[in-house]
């Protein structure tokens, strides 16, 4: 029975790909506001409802894979270890993320990478989409920070605004690595001494502040 279930799910998860790449191609091709959710019901070989029951909207179609990362921040200030700060964790997490060129770190150089990441915001409703995924990054982290003992207090507020710090400051770091690489021809390889210094400097400012 458990094997019927994994693999029911296993093709439920290759088919849920395959809606979405190819909504990514065709939008990709074409641009997203030109493109009809029938059309990637014709070209994915399933129905609307089909479709509309793997993916909530148009824009899920392509943005679903930044709900991959809403829990990663939290995940990581629960999993770190015995001594180590909030803060020290998430940097180190972030540095990682650029070592393996993960592009949620913007530090990606591949042309299917740039070519997402310049859909998703140069489209204003897949940005504003993303922003909710955001949104909810954010709220999850302030609920592992709310749970973290080395918290100082009011508990409440810290840990709202440094969730709000911290995720703010992932958003810049990536754009600014994105913006690097597709605006300036500049290579993952060449930029990642320096985006690993940026996101140092980046994460020593909320642990210390601002001093001008």
């Amino acid at each position: 029975m458990a094997r019927m279930s994994g693999l029911r799910e296993l093709k439920k998860e290759r088919t849920r790909r395959a809606i979405s790449e190819a909504a990514i191609a065709l939008f990709l091709e074409h641009g997203f506001d030109q493109v009809s959710v029938a059309d990637v019901a014709a070209a994915a070989e399933v129905s609307k409802p089909t479709l509309f029951s793997y993916f909530g909207s148009k824009e899920d179609l392509v943005v679903h894979r930044f709900a991959d990362h809403q829990e990663q921040a939290a995940d990581v200030v629960r999993g770190r270890g015995e001594g180590e700060t909030v803060l020290d964790a998430l940097r180190r997490d972030f540095l990682d993320g650029l070592a393996r060129r993960d592009p949620v770190t913007g530090l990606n150089d591949h042309p299917q990478v740039l070519a997402f990441t310049s859909l998703v915001y140069g489209t204003p409703s897949l940005a504003a989409r993303v922003g909710a995924y955001v949104a909810r990054a954010e709220r999850s982290l302030a609920d592992a920070l709310r749970e973290a003992p080395d918290l100082a207090p009011p508990r409440e507020l810290t840990a709202q605004l440094l969730a709000a710090q911290v995720t703010a400051t992932q958003r810049v770091l990536a754009l600014h690595n994105w913006r690097r690489i597709h605006e300036g021809g500049r290579t993952a390889d060449d930029l990642h001494p320096e985006a690993a210094a940026d996101a140092d400097r980046a994460f020593e400012l909320l642990a210390r502040g601002y001093t001008p």
